[in-house]
This record gives structure tokens, C-alpha cells and sequence, in this order.
């Protein structure tokens, strides 16, 4: 039996976090420490094997509150982020990820606070030590220009106004944080925009405030914490549709105003898919879901297909407006990303194959389920995976391990096809019904929460009685493709050393042999 619980709080009680957030430097004025010299600098990284440089130590984040100011005719954006951390150190100094932003000012307990920015990091001294375990608001002034040219950039300018794509490393090309989704924190956001443009950004709306100089404001709170890099934020001519999804779910979905009517088809589709999905990995793990197609007429303005920004998935101009079997399995790929990456989220980039290997598997699964062929004329689960098997040592050879990727490769098809095939065999020596409690164990263990692949290898052995983890190692860090099991007829082409290297790709889109899934 299926069921959902919700928790519905009043607008007003929704407020309250966001509010206190903001308020809280006065409160926090007084002096934190008694000697500036008692603590520590914190660490200028988490350590992350893929990205060293992204993170910082010495505190976590409880929450961020957003508030962005969008000026029409200038195309700029004036924005305060105010973030409430806990200092794990007593710390005497500590940064933040940020890149490309005007920072004015930055004040922590409601006092100035000295600052720097070197490279990518925005480097704060506030005037006395923060005590190891207490709780502080930093705020951070500044400005942004969505349309400024940065190698590494979130932002997507479009004609009437932006959105942003932060993943996997770009979320402080907009706002100061730290960017790693292994410090996961609540949200809010406050979206003032011209009246005739909407503001939107994760989770639910809970204000909307008619203010002077025919602006409005729009403010939203994500009911469940979020990494950084799954933050959405979007300013445009939008309506905002919406439906009705299983078990009293409410989805919404933010459509450009002019392609509204053209894009309903595909809109109607999720209900379909969520119902679909919840019967394998449970009920659907946030307040809400849905749709962002990008309100652009660049069909170049980002090069990937759909982006899994938590409640509200980005979609590339126009790709929506494609018949079904085109687009089907490609939105059931992202929203399995809700359970796979967003709910549960990597605490390293390594295991980004948990991510991406997920929602291949089930958008093939869906795809295979309906009769619609893939890209490679396939329409059988076997045939694709056993197709797959045979370029298991040549993709190994061109990107490594499945769980072994390196910046340049993190979004090619080993961590997609690469990805299912180690599922596929997991599920092969498992049985379907072990592996489908592996599954659900693993997300209602770690719901809200980042975690490895070690975590992922100790609930497969722990739900199937036995040690997975030379298994699934194999799969997952070995330099040769094991044995499929239940099929020793499977075979591996030879490695030919003279190939091209693959070509790399960026977070979201799909590797070429699984473009259409």
C-alpha cells in the first residue's frame, strides 16, 4: 500500500524561518569571543576527489535566505544572501565559495566584518572568534550580472530576465554558500521582480507583496533541505499552471506565457509518471514537482537537455515540444533525480554514478516498458544492457571506473550507461525483489541527507544477507568488466586503444548513445 503524509503549515508559520533568518544579526551583536586570537582558520575545501578546491570547513550551513532584486532595464541583479552557520571550530576566519558576484559588504552577527575575494573564495574575518558550536547569520551584499561572461558561470540569460543551472560546481557564480551538496541546508527566497514578470524559485509559494514602483515580490520556502547545486531561481514572463498528482500531491508547473498552450501536452504527462515511479521507490520525497521549460528562444542557451533543480526541473528551450516517445523516458530520468541526487545526494562527486546510473535505469525501465525503441533501435532492457556490456572495458579504459571519474569525465557514459549496467547486475545476482528493497532501504535510510557509494555497497549486503562488497567493488572500481550474472554468454569487446577519446559533457545531458534513451 502507497501513502503519503503531509504536512501543511500556514503561510505565516512558513515565514517565520525566513524571517528570524534575516533578523537574527541584531540579535547577535554582542562580542562572540573573548580574544580574536583564539581560534582557527577554517579549511578552504572539503576535500572532494573531484572538485578539491569546492567547499569549505570550520562550520556548516543551517540556511540560506535569498533575496534578489531583478532591475529590468539594466538586467542586473541586487541580492543579499544571508546564511545562518554553525562554527565546528572555534574559528577565527572562515570562507565562502564565491565567484564573479560585487560583494559590498559582509556582516556576521550584525556586525562589519573584514573581507576578501581570492579566486573562487570569498574570505571573511569577523571581528572576534565564533565559538565552536554556536550559531551565527552572515550576511553577504552584492551584486550580479547574469548576462557577464564567466568560463563557469550558473546563470542563463534569456530575453526577459534568467534562469540558473548551478550543477555540479557553479551554484557560487550566484549567490555566496558552500557549494558541495555534502552541507545540505533549508532555503528560502525572496524574488523581487517588475510587475508583468513573475519570480520564481524552489519549493512553495507562501508571500506574494505588491510594493511600490509597480514591482512585486515573491517569496518561497523548499520544505526539505537542498545542496546548493539544485537551487532553481528564474525571473520571466511566466504563468504558473496548476494540477493535481497521486495521492494529493500538488504540482506546478512555470511556463513561458507564449508556448503555455503548445506545452501542455507534455505537462500533462507527469501525474502519469510520478504514479509510475512511486510504485518502485516510494512516495515522492518533496512538497511539490514540476516543470520549468526555459523561457528562451536559444536553443543553444544551455547544452543539456533537463536539469533536476529540486521541485522544479529545467528543461531546454523547445525540447518539450516534442511528441512522447521522444520526450518520455527523458522526464522520467529527471524526475527520479527527486529520490536520486536530490533527496539523497552524493557526498562526493565520485558517486555521482548513484545520480545519473539511477535515472538511466528507470527512464530505460520506462522506456522499454511501453515498446518504444531507443537510439540504437533496442526496445528490450537485455538488449541494451548486453549491447552495454561490450563496451565495458573500452569505456574503462577511456574514463576509468564507474565510481572513479575525474572532472573531465564526470558526465560522459560511464557514469550513466555505465552506471545501469552495475545496477542491472546487482540485480541480476539479487533477484528483483531483494534488489527493489536495496533500492527503497537506501532511500528511506539516507532521505535528506548526502551519501557514498560505500553506504549504497553496506545497504546491498545488508538487505541481501550477504557481503556485496567485493561485487559490487569489482563493478564499480575495477579496470575489467566482471562477469554479467545469469549470462556467461556475454561478451567484451577488446579495448582498441587507437579510439578518439569521448567526447565530455556537461551535467544533465545525456551521452550519445543514450540521447533518446
Amino acid at each position: 500500500m502507497r501513502y503519503r503524509t503531509r504536512v501543511t503549515a500556514p503561510a505565516a508559520a512558513l515565514l517565520g524561518t525566513a524571517a528570524a533568518l534575516v533578523a537574527a544579526p541584531a540579535a547577535s551583536a554582542r562580542p562572540l569571543a573573548s580574544r580574536p586570537d583564539e581560534g582557527t582558520p577554517g579549511a578552504e575545501t572539503l576535500g572532494d576527489s573531484v572538485f578539491p578546491a569546492l567547499g569549505n570547513g570550520g562550520y556548516r550551513v543551517e540556511a540560506y535566505h535569498l533575496d534578489f532584486s531583478y532591475d529590468a532595464t539594466t538586467r542586473l541583479v541586487d541580492a543579499k544572501a544571508t546564511l545562518m552557520i554553525r562554527a565546528t571550530q572555534d574559528l577565527s576566519r572562515f570562507s565562502l565559495d564565491a565567484l564573479g558576484l560585487d560583494v559590498r559588504t559582509v556582516r556576521v552577527g550584525g556586525v562589519a566584518a573584514a573581507f576578501e575575494q581570492a579566486d573562487e573564495k570569498l574570505r571573511v574575518t569577523p571581528v572576534r572568534t565564533l565559538p565552536r558550536s554556536r550559531a551565527v547569520a552572515v550576511c553577504v551584499e552584492y551584486g550580479a550580472d547574469p548576462a557577464k561572461a564567466l568560463t563557469h558561470t550558473a546563470w542563463v540569460p534569456t530575453p526577459d530576465g534568467f534562469a540558473i543551472c548551478p550543477q555540479p560546481n557553479s551554484a557560487h557564480t550566484v549567490f555566496p554558500c558552500n557549494d558541495h551538496p555534502m552541507d545540505k541546508a533549508d532555503f528560502s527566497f525572496r524574488v523581487t521582480v517588475p510587475s508583468g514578470l513573475r519570480g520564481v524559485a524552489n519549493g512553495t509559494l507562501v508571500c506574494t507583496e505588491n510594493l511600490d514602483g509597480d514591482r512585486t515580490a515573491y517569496t518561497y520556502r523548499s520544505g526539505s533541505p537542498m545542496a546548493t547545486e539544485l537551487v532553481q531561481i528564474t525571473v520571466g514572463d511566466y504563468v504558473v499552471k496548476e494540477r493535481q498528482g497521486p495521492n494529493g500531491l500538488g504540482l506546478r508547473d512555470v511556463v513561458p506565457a507564449a508556448r503555455a498552450t503548445a506545452l501542455e501536452p507534455a505537462l500533462a504527462l507527469t501525474p502519469g509518471l510520478l504514479d509510475w515511479l512511486e510504485q518502485r521507490l516510494g512516495a515522492y520525497p518533496f512538497e511539490t514537482y514540476g516543470l520549468l521549460p526555459c523561457n528562451s528562444d536559444d536553443a543553444n542557451a544551455f547544452d543539456f537537455t533537463g536539469l533536476e533543480t529540486q521541485t522544479l526541473t529545467l528543461y531546454k528551450p523547445n525540447f518539450l515540444l516534442q511528441e512522447e516517445k521522444k520526450i518520455g523516458s527523458h522526464m522520467m530520468h529527471e524526475l527520479v533525480h527527486s529520490w536520486f541526487g536530490n533527496s539523497v545526494s552524493p557526498a562526493n562527486w565520485a558517486d555521482l554514478w548513484l545520480n545519473e546510473g539511477h535515472a538511466d535505469f528507470y527512464g530505460l525501465l520506462y522506456r522499454y516498458e511501453r515498446g518504444w525503441a531507443d537510439s540504437l533501435g533496442m526496445t528490450t532492457m537485455e538488449a541494451r544492457m548486453k549491447d552495454t556490456y561490450a563496451r565495458g572495458d573500452q569505456w574503462r579504459n577511456d574514463s576509468g571506473p564507474v565510481a572513479a571519474p575525474n572532472e573531465a569525465d564526470l558526465f560522459d557514459n560511464q557514469r550513466y550507461l555505465g552506471g545501469v549496467l552495475v545496477l542491472y547486475a546487482l540485480r541480476e545476482a539479487l533477484g528483483e525483489d531483494v534488489f527493489n528493497r536495496v533500492e527503497r532501504t537506501f532511500l528511506e535510510r539516507y532521505r535528506n541527507s548526502a551519501t557514498t557509494t560505500a553506504d549504497y555497497i553496506a545497504v546491498a549486503s545488508e538487505i541481501s544477507g550477504q557481503d556485496q562488497s567485493g561485487f559490487l567493488n569489482d563493478w564499480l572500481y575495477g579496470t575489467k568488466t566482471p562477469r554479467m550474472p545469469n549470462h556467461p554468454d556475454w561478451t567484451v569487446t577488446p579495448v582498441v586503444t587507437s579510439l578518439v577519446a569521448p567526447r565530455h559533457r556537461v551535467p544533465g545531458h545525456y551521452p550519445d548513445s543514450t540521447a533518446t534513451l
